[in-house]
Order: structure tokens, then C-alpha cells, then sequence
């Protein structure tokens, strides 16, 4: 994952551009209702630029924690929010939240393994490229496997559907559901987490 960057607390930015217009999926805005959102009360910051995504916690209680994502990637960035709502306390004091990752190429078992933690936060992923007018699309991410050595992704899907509809019953995460309701805002989307539509085929 990505070395640590700097990161630019001058977040209030520009006026949204419309639709159509080519930075109307910046990453810049979610940056912007980011770092607006959670840049006091969790002295988070989120920066685009890394060569891979990296939460970086601060090195003090004065210092920033900073959640990388990858380059200039809109869906990255939303990935990596995703993340972050979901982790605890004690893992967003862990770099990279404390998870255990492999690199593109996995075998079977060790996908099996990223995808028990990956569901969640795809299913986050999911609400927030709503609240975009972003299309989703779902990732197992190991491009670089031996072609029939995975199992089957219809399970992953599967939990990743079940997932979204069980927040849509019970309600987000409460971080989640405060960066959910101001990306609805910034991106001028009407819908409520519980009115979205989530089915199966939008994982093809």
C-alpha cells in the first residue's frame, strides 16, 4: 500500500460543478464532504495520491490521521471511506486498520478470507456511490489469479446484497450515515438509504 502524503486541511473548496460537467465525480468533492464531515470531530483527513490506499493514524494527539486513496480514483476513494466508517476505535489507531491483506493473486483460501472482511465495506461502498449517482461495481480484486482457481463469487455478491438491505432495515453505521447524508447533499441526490432499490443483477 501507498507511502503517507500530505494532506491539505484548505478543504472548503469550489462550487459543485453540474452534471456532465468532466469534475462532477471529482475526487476532490468527496475529499471536500470528507474532510467537512470529520476533520474535527475525528481529526480525519482524506488525500488522494497514493500508489495504493493506506490509513495512516497520526503520529500524535496534534497530528491529522490521514486515509489514502489510490491516485485520482472516485471509486478508491469511496472504497476507502467505506473502511473507515466501518472500523472501531481501536482499529483506526492500527495502520491499516490493523487488517491483514494479501496482494493480487491470491488462491482460493486466501480469497475466501478477503472476502469475509470485504462485504461490509462493499456493501458501504454501495450506499455511498448512491448518494453519488455513481455506479457501483462490485470488486474481488485479484485480477492476477490462475483463471479457475477461485471459487465462485455468487456468495460474495450474495452477502454483499444481504448486507446493504440488512443497513437499509436497521439503519447505517452512525459515520457512515452522516457521510451518506452529505454526499446526498454535495451531489444533489434525493433518495434516503432505506428508498434506495439493491438487487443482485446491478453485481454482474
Amino acid at each position: 500500500m501507498g507511502a503517507q502524503g500530505s494532506a491539505n486541511a484548505g478543504f472548503k473548496g469550489a462550487a459543485a460543478p453540474v452534471p456532465g460537467d468532466p469534475g462532477h465525480f471529482s475526487p476532490a468533492r468527496l475529499e471536500k464532504v470528507f474532510n467537512t464531515c470529520f476533520s474535527q470531530t475525528h481529526r480525519t483527513l482524506l488525500a488522494g495520491g497514493a500508489q495504493e490506499p493506506l490509513y495512516q493514524p497520526a503520529s500524535d494527539q496534534n497530528d491529522y490521521h490521514l486515509l489514502h486513496y489510490r491516485l485520482d480514483y472516485f471509486a478508491s476513494a469511496l472504497h476507502e471511506t467505506a473502511h473507515w466508517c466501518i472500523a472501531g476505535e481501536q482499529r483506526r489507531l492500527l495502520q491499516d486498520f490493523g487488517y491483514w491483506y494479501a496482494p493480487d493473486g491470491r488462491n482460493a483460501q486466501q480469497q475466501r478470507a478477503f472476502e469475509a472482511v470485504e462485504y461490509k465495506p462493499q456493501a458501504l461502498e454501495w450506499f455511498f456511490s448512491r448518494a453519488c449517482a455513481y455506479r457501483f461495481r462490485l470488486s474481488t480484486d485479484n485480477l492476477a489469479a490462475p483463471a479457475g482457481s477461485l471459487p465462485n463469487d455468487s456468495g460474495f455478491k450474495r452477502k454483499v446484497l444481504e448486507q446493504a438491505q440488512l443497513w437499509q432495515r436497521t439503519g447505517l453505521p452512525r459515520r457512515a450515515a452522516v457521510f451518506f447524508l452529505a454526499l446526498r447533499e454535495e451531489f444533489d441526490t434525493r433518495r434516503s438509504a432505506c428508498e434506495l432499490d439493491f438487487c443482485l443483477s446491478e453485481l454482474a
